[in-house]
């Protein structure tokens, strides 16, 4: 019965560190992921929600005073 025993525990060992290595491949994986996704990024020149809300803003902005001026007009 003991040989049977130390036969779980060693295959109850093995298993967790297999699952050591696969959760270190799955962690490397994302890290290379994500860093080919910020240099995606970079590469593509994109503007920031910041940058993009205030340059809308400014065209809002912008549209008002031209309803303005063209009902002026009339």
């Amino acid at each position: 019965m003991q040989t049977q025993s130390t036969v779980f525990d060693d295959l109850a060992r093995l298993m967790t560190g297999a699952m050591g290595v696969a959760q270190g491949v799955s962690e490397e994986a994302k890290s290379f992921m994500r860093s080919q996704a910020d240099r995606l990024v970079a590469d593509m020149d994109l503007v920031s929600r910041d940058e993009h809300d205030a340059l809308k803003e400014r065209v809002a902005a912008l549209e008002a005073r031209i309803d303005a001026l063209l009902a002026g007009r009339d």
